[in-house]
């Protein structure tokens, strides 16, 4: 399909038959609003914008590319969960513009991959105006996170070596997949060697963060989180990855990895890890809440 903003290429069209700017779309399950927005300063990048909220940037021409600081963390633990260019099984919580699973399309040709999407209207508004590349396996399942990972064919339960859960809505994630019982419906869908990969965003203290930390060890054996510095000394929101597994993490090159990114990182596990959950309750569904609101200024997209 033709990309969005080239010409009169890939754009909706207004009265007069130009070439809309911004393709939107009004999702049906949140009546939250969808817009694709070119990046400028990235060519060939689109940025999928939802409430307000940047959800993800695709490039369009080359997948590998990943530029949400996160996802190029959770990038990492994909090169490192097996051999390069090695198939995979992959379940993705939250689709979005499909970022990762385009870059495991490309990174590991012949990967298995599910995406559970409850915004069926965005799946459909994102194939549309975001191609995926050709010949990517990737089966798309509608409905809420919790409830199709749950309901997952058998021969997927046991084998997925990879678990991303980037569940929002708008910008927080729903409360029913922060808990120990959601966590441990995720465990049991897992390879023995396969990776949980949690995207986590919190604020000054970390508190949200410090209970999914706690509740993740409470579940598996093996737990590890990147996190830029600045958050850990409470002085921004943003995002912490959290990957856990029931064999032990393959991260040994990832402090260097996530140091070396454009905007570093740390990765903290072992005492450290124990040191930043310091006696965090564990969260169970009914102690379970949202992540908490982002102030305005930080995610949006300003003209």
């Amino acid at each position: 399909m033709a990309r969005i903003g080239r010409g009169d290429r890939g754009g909706v069209r207004d009265g007069a038959g130009a070439a809309a700017q911004h393709p939107a779309v009004t999702l049906s399950g949140s009546g939250f609003r969808a817009v694709v927005e070119s990046d400028r300063y990235s060519p060939g990048s689109f940025l999928l914008v939802v409430d307000g909220t940047p959800q993800s940037h695709v490039d369009i021409e080359d997948p590998t590319h990943l530029s949400f600081e996160y996802v190029r963390r959770i990038g990492h633990a994909i090169d490192l969960l097996a051999p390069p260019g090695e198939s995979i099984t992959a379940v993705h919580l939250g689709g979005g513009g499909l970022t990762l699973p385009r870059y495991v399309a490309v990174t590991r040709p012949g990967s298995r991959q599910q995406v559970v999407e409850f915004e069926s209207d965005l799946v459909e508004f994102v194939r549309t105006h975001l191609p995926l590349p050709r010949g990517a396996q990737i089966r798309i399942r509608h409905g809420d996170a919790r409830e199709v990972l749950g309901a997952l064919p058998s021969g997927l339960v046991g084998s997925v070596d990879l678990l991303v859960v980037d569940v929002f809505s708008g910008a927080r994630t729903p409360a029913h997949v922060t808990s120990q019982e959601f966590y441990r419906v995720g465990a049991a869908v897992l390879a023995p060697t396969g990776i949980l990969a949690a995207n986590v965003a919190d604020g000054a203290g970390l508190a949200f963060a410090r209970g999914q930390a706690s509740t993740l060890a409470s579940v598996f054996e093996h737990v590890a989180l990147v996190v830029d510095p600045q958050m850990l000394k409470a002085r921004r929101f943003g995002n912490v990855v959290m990957f856990a597994s029931h064999s032990p993490l393959p991260f040994e090159r990832m402090p260097r990895l996530v140091n070396s990114d454009p905007t570093p990182a740390k990765m903290v596990a072992g005492a450290e890890l124990a040191n930043f959950i310091a006696g965090a309750p564990i969260v169970t569904d009914a102690t379970a809440i949202p992540s908490p609101p982002p102030a305005r200024s930080v995610f949006q997209v300003r003209p």
